[in-house]
């Protein structure tokens, strides 16, 4: 398997969305109630959706707070919804108030603000494989997200940024996006990951030929591209790999 090494010196995608019955919060039990659980349980005892619930507090004259905690996990996905930096982009996406995403982003950025003064080290990427590793909550997206990856000299994990979100249909990458990120990050390096939820994981003619046109963009500006990764849900690819 390819290793990455940092040396000095728009995408279609498809799949239909099936609806299922989600649990509102007048069916749950008073003990089950997310404020009510962690007043009882405590914090670690709740999940993602449901400490979202929390953070959220209400819900919308459409769906209570339990029902669009749940929408947004699973179109979003827990990792793409705390990397979020933009409440109008994330209001667009999931048809949430304004309001509400810009809570979910206040939320998000406390956490990035503590993680990055208390963690002494970040995550190392030198593979694909490590790639589908770290964005494991890629996988089961019913919408194409396309994510940046930016790293230091050290191949470590320094920014990890949503630039894109489609359609169920469609998911276009923008360069200017790409490095534009990079370049506020200061990153030395940027792998590129999208996921095909309908399942497959052979890049197309596009995929490749943005990745090539992005490659030699980098290296205009001193950015190095190692990678640009397809996740499906049982297995991923290089892109690069099928030059």
């Amino acid at each position: 398997m390819q290793t990455y090494a940092i040396r000095s010196n728009a995408l279609i995608l498809d799949r239909s969305m099936n609806r299922e019955y989600v649990l509102t919060i007048h069916d749950l039990p008073p003990e089950e109630k997310p404020r009510e659980k962690l007043l009882s349980q405590g914090p670690e005892s709740l999940t993602m959706h449901e400490l979202l619930s929390v953070v959220l507090l209400t819900g919308t004259t459409r769906e209570d707070v339990v029902e669009m905690s749940n929408r947004i996990m699973r179109e979003y996905g827990e990792k793409s919804i705390l990397a979020e930096r933009n409440p109008q982009r994330l209001k667009d996406s999931l048809d949430i108030p304004l309001g509400k995403a810009c809570q979910i982003v206040a939320a998000g950025e406390l956490g990035r603000r503590y993680y990055d003064k208390n963690q002494s080290g970040f995550t190392t990427i030198r593979t694909a494989q490590d790639v589908y590793e770290y964005l494991q909550d890629m996988r089961n997206l019913s919408k194409e997200h396309l994510r940046g990856l930016y790293l230091n000299s050290h191949n470590r994990i320094i920014r990890d940024e949503v630039i894109s979100i489609g359609t169920i249909n469609t998911s276009i990458i923008h360069p200017r996006e790409v490095f534009r990120i990079a370049l506020e990050s200061n990153a030395a390096a940027v792998i590129l990951a999208h996921n095909h939820p309908s399942g497959e994981v052979t890049p197309s003619k596009e995929d490749v030929d943005i990745t090539e046109q992005l490659i030699q963009a980098g290296k205009i500006l001193g950015i190095h591209v190692l990678d640009h990764v397809i996740i499906t849900k049982d297995t991923c690819t290089s892109v690069c790999a099928h030059y």
